[in-house]
């Protein structure tokens, strides 16, 4: 598959001290994601007969990752983008970020939201798209930090989860997550009273 996307950075060498790019050239990186991601649906959604709601796309992901899809019934898809790791390595991040975000969206819409995340849908996705099914980026994340995270443990019908803190403040407010397996909502395990702890 050929693309019209060309990074605007592609003839720049992107060592550290490069790798600040203006405020303009950073707008031109996030159009051009932000096209090359609706082609990319936009040539699934016509091969596959599959009416694909466009995803509200945002450029606010922090850390060591590159992207994320979140999906959820009734609301809008969202696929996110770290912008720093998009300013430091535009041509990869095109080329390999894009494509696959956009085959997650894909796969959760064709096959539905309990798929292993990189499992075989999400793998043929890829295949599709023409980009090697990599499921973590090679990108220097050297000076990023990652959040650390609080876990809970959360129960379901086969086993216990252990989910972060971002979840657990969410499902205090009303969301609700499913088990991959079993389907059931996930319920928290209740604290052992301080008595139980061990010493």
């Amino acid at each position: 598959m050929t693309s019209s996307i060309a990074p605007i950075a592609a003839k720049r060498s992107m060592t550290d001290a490069q790798s600040d790019t203006g405020a303009k050239d950073r707008a031109e990186l996030r159009r051009q994601v932000e096209r090359h991601t609706i082609e990319l649906l936009a040539l699934a959604s016509k091969h596959f007969r599959v009416k694909l709601t466009l995803p509200v796309i945002r450029f606010d992901l922090r850390g060591k990752s590159a992207g994320q899809v979140r999906t959820s019934a009734g609301s809008d898809c969202v696929i996110r983008y770290n912008p720093r790791l998009l300013e430091r390595h535009p041509q990869e991040f095109l080329a390999q970020t894009v494509p696959h975000e956009a085959a997650h969206l894909l796969a959760f819409s064709l096959f539905g939201p309990r798929i292993a995340p990189h499992g075989r849908e999400w793998r043929a996705m890829m295949a599709f798209f023409g980009v090697p099914p990599e499921r973590c980026h090679q990108f220097s994340v050297e000076g990023l930090q990652a959040r650390r995270l609080r876990r809970y443990a959360y129960r379901c019908a086969c086993r216990t989860h252990q989910i972060t803190s971002i979840r657990h403040n969410r499902i205090r407010s009303g969301q609700t997550y499913l088990c991959r397996q079993c389907g059931r909502a996930l319920e928290p395990v209740p604290a052992k009273p301080a008595s139980e702890k061990p010493e």
